[in-house]
């Protein structure tokens, strides 16, 4: 089998084009990696165009497995667990083959880790629902976080209820992302 590096953006769409791509070429690839993180290999290398059309159709295989397999694997894709592509497409292919009972089955190292990393992602989120400081800079409501994973897409939901009249910034400073809301439209 040969040895290939999956290249995508390092969306969550661009991941499962690679899980597409991997079924596609019936290929396992050696790594997944964003284009970024990737200094140096004496692999090759396969960039993976990120198509809408194609991540939908895993989104929804993944789905058929169980709906909590879908919504693991969105989280899982939000943690900042060490290789966490590598993981998670293994969870995929694992929950391909063994179907919705592979979610129970806490002694499978990458299950278990999963579970673990989707747990410390919602514990650090739900933190942060209570200890984001804002101030207010000239009628927009402003804060800045430090998180160790990617908790933005977790905080909107709270953040856009709590200041539905205001308009607030929230800058992830570690991934440097920005939820912003405008009252407006």
């Amino acid at each position: 089998m040969n040895e290939m590096i999956y290249l995508y953006d390092g969306s969550f769409h661009g991941f499962l084009c690679c899980i597409f791509e991997s079924y596609a070429k019936k290929e396992s690839p050696t790594a997944i990696a964003c284009d970024e993180a990737l200094s140096f290999t004496l692999f090759p290398t396969r960039n993976i165009a990120t198509d809408s059309g194609h991540a939908l159709r895993v989104l929804r295989k993944v789905r058929t497995i169980s709906p909590y397999a879908a919504e693991l694997l969105q989280r899982g894709f939000l943690t900042c667990l060490e290789e966490r592509e590598r993981l998670l497409y293994q969870f995929i292919r694992l929950g391909y083959q063994r179907g919705s009972a592979l979610l129970r089955d806490l002694t499978d190292h990458r299950v278990a880790a999963l579970h673990q990393a989707v747990r410390r992602l919602n514990e650090e989120a739900h933190k942060y629902t209570g200890f984001v400081r804002f101030s207010d800079q000239g009628g927009v409501l402003l804060a800045e976080i430090e998180p160790k994973n990617q908790v933005l897409p977790l905080l909107r939901g709270h953040f856009c209820a709590r200041y539905n009249t205001e308009a607030f910034l929230i800058y992830d400073r570690t991934h440097r992302q920005v939820l912003l809301h405008d009252p407006r439209g």
